[in-house]
């Protein structure tokens, strides 16, 4: 018998995934989905986003907004924290680089590949400055280097955090600094082992006092055991003053980005859903972190959808999971959550930002874009609108994928974009 070729078969799972049943229309979306049934197959559909360069183009946004690039040419831009002056920090690196399983572990790297950024990954913090408020980041300079793909910030008091893949460390911070004083510390180590989902994500409670940090599973639905996702696949809630942590909610398969409401000090979180179920399966959702609670991962999804696949099944699960707060649609990949601010205008005063990197395996391909979500008495309260667009052409050329939003609390939203990397600037036409 003649050895397998990686080539040969990569030509044909291709094919395969070609033929794939493709997606609907439109998606499920809001607080109350109309999810489909389940769809399995030998390969979910794929779709390869083409990287193309922005040229003297940029992305899309609502009349009366304005973007512009504050920075280019950085080296992965994941998430960004604005800084009480109006510095902006961005961090930067790759992370990951868990083994493939299986032969769609392979072809979907390869897929996911292609429409990345081919550059190194810059494992460190950098510091944009506008001195003279002209909205032109004249400074642009490293605040801290040697990192582990750092991905989640935040800040409290003096202290600036930093969710590294394998750890949450702190730097001392002075208003106006334009480099770390010294090397960060250790508040607590963060599970890395295998990294298939290797962000963490941060935010900070109200009084400064926990840090909650958001760690993904490591597998799409136990595939590799549930030894494998002891402490994983939830919200970390962990004291600042002495790094002692506990499991704040459970069940959440991919909590990609933190945020707590401005008025409520609700902790909010989205999260990226399970894969291969169809190509409108299974919602990536927008919701609120209750403390205690189990959001179904990995025995059900959207309440008590039960996924025939993890065995052993656990009924007493699937009868306590949360549904979650709001659909954003399924594989869109939420990575950004920003709460925002009355300067960001009347139709955008209240509600949530968020960061869409884009699909990779759904035909037509979904997300590439910034979304606004109202809110109303804390809680979402409406249809999203397309905030920031055009990342993505109709022809497949893919010129940005945003990840993480800030909002700049002097009317602006920042988007950190990993394809181009380039950090946005959206302001209101003055």
């Amino acid at each position: 018998m003649k050895p397998w070729k990686p080539l040969t078969v990569l030509g044909a799972a291709l094919l395969l995934a070609a033929c794939g049943e493709d997606g609907a229309g439109s998606q499920a979306l809001g607080a109350d989905p109309k999810l489909p049934e389940p769809q399995r197959g030998l390969l979910p559909s794929m779709k390869i986003a083409e990287p193309e360069a922005w040229g003297d183009r940029k992305p899309s946004v609502p009349k009366g907004f304005t973007i512009t690039a504050i920075a280019t040419g950085l080296k992965i831009p994941r998430q960004t924290l604005v800084l009480p002056n109006g510095d902006i920090l961005v961090a930067e690196g790759r992370g990951g680089g868990a083994a493939k399983l299986k032969p769609k572990d392979v072809i979907a790297g390869y897929i996911k590949a292609k429409g990345n950024t081919k550059v190194k990954g810059g494992n460190r913090l950098t510091l944009l400055r506008d001195a003279d408020g002209d909205g032109q980041y004249e400074l642009n300079t490293v605040f801290a280097e040697n990192l582990n793909a750092p991905y989640g910030l935040a800040l409290a008091g003096n202290k600036l955090y930093v969710a590294n893949q394998d750890e949450l460390v702190s730097f001392d911070y002075k208003e106006g600094q334009t480099k770390a004083s010294g090397p960060p510390v250790s508040v607590t180590k963060l599970p890395s082992e295998i990294n298939h989902h290797w962000t963490k994500a941060l935010t900070v409670s109200p009084d400064g006092r926990f840090l909650y940090v958001g760690i993904g599973s490591n597998s799409n639905i136990t595939e590799r055991g549930m030894e494998a996702e002891v402490d994983r696949a939830m919200v970390w809630q962990v004291d600042a003053a002495t790094g002692a942590h506990k499991p704040y909610a459970t069940g959440l398969r991919n909590p990609t980005a933190l945020a707590m409401h401005p008025q409520t000090g609700q902790l909010w979180a989205v999260v990226n859903e399970r894969d291969e179920l169809g190509p409108d399966l299974v919602p990536d959702y927008l919701t609120s972190v209750r403390e205690g609670a189990f959001y179904g991962w990995p025995y059900s999804y959207w309440g008590q959808n039960v996924d025939t696949r993890v065995k052993p099944q656990d009924k007493e699960k699937v009868a306590a999971a949360v549904k979650p707060d709001y659909s954003l649609g399924s594989h869109v990949a939420a990575l950004g959550l920003s709460f925002s601010v009355p300067a960001m205008g009347e139709q955008f005063a209240s509600g949530v930002f968020v960061g869409e990197h884009g699909s990779w395996n759904r035909i037509p391909p979904v997300g590439y874009k910034v979304i606004f979500v109202p809110f109303s008495n804390g809680r979402p309260s409406g249809e999203a609108v397309d905030f920031v667009t055009g990342f993505r052409d109709t022809d497949g050329k893919t010129r940005g994928r945003p990840v993480g939003v800030t909002v700049d609390p002097r009317g602006a939203l920042i988007v950190a974009d990993d394809l181009a990397n380039t950090v946005w600037r959206v302001i209101p036409s003055r």
